[in-house]
């Protein structure tokens, strides 16, 4: 397999460079933050090593903008902060695993052949449909270059619906996603918060992107209104 380390510890790159060459895998070495996001984009890699410190563009940032450009290869970040702050940032930013120097060259051999055995699916870190876009991490949303304000209840049914542009989902299907158990399964709460939805993300914006199917639910358009 083939594999990209960013790392500017010139020692510890050189070390795991022959590691994992004697574990007869392609590797290239980049040292510097805006080097690792043109290799990433540039070379189909099987998995990513990536240091949270390169000096141009911190780790976190390259991963961000990698899963942004539609890039897919697994990611693992290695740092000398350990602190659940930073690995919530290397998560949020779309990296598949996370560890803390000093660490175990089995256990990084380990992690990474996981990686690379569950593959590279698409886990965009913002949802985009059409003009329409919603990052789970920050708890944003915008229509275009406008920031929506939403209740808790009408993010988690946007994101929903968001996650699933072109599908009919049904009332049940929704309250599943966006109510606790605890919750009595009336569908008429679902229809009240689409309405809520749509006065903030279609109607000041002149589109429609949600769309009733009567009789079966409601349906994200896959222009997200355009």
């Amino acid at each position: 397999m083939r594999v990209l380390i960013a790392e500017d510890e010139h020692k510890l790159a050189s070390l795991l460079k022959r590691g994992f060459e004697r574990e007869g895998m392609a590797v290239d070495v980049v040292s510097e933050g805006p080097e690792a996001l043109a290799r990433g984009q540039a070379t189909e890699y099987d998995a990513i090593i990536l240091d949270v410190m390169l000096p141009g563009l911190d780790g976190f940032k390259v991963c961000r903008a990698l899963r942004e450009a539609g890039i897919w290869s697994p990611v693992l970040m290695l740092t000398a902060r350990d602190a659940v702050s930073d690995r919530v940032a290397g998560l949020d930013a779309g990296a598949d695993d996370y560890l803390t120097k000093p660490f175990s060259y089995a256990e990084l051999l380990a992690r990474l052949r996981a990686l690379v055995r569950r593959g590279a699916p698409e886990r965009p870190t913002e949802l985009v449909v059409g003009s329409l876009r919603l990052d789970p991490a920050r708890r944003s949303v915008r229509r275009s270059e406008t920031e929506i304000e939403l209740s808790a209840k009408e993010f988690s049914l946007l994101e929903t619906l968001m996650r699933n542009p072109g599908r009919v989902m049904s009332r049940f299907e929704l309250l599943e996603h966006a109510w606790d158990y605890e919750y009595d399964n009336r569908s008429n709460v679902v229809d009240s918060y689409v309405r809520f939805l749509r006065a903030k993300v279609d109607k000041p914006f002149g589109v429609t992107s949600i769309e009733t199917v009567r009789g079966a639910g409601y349906r994200m358009r896959e222009d997200g209104g355009a």
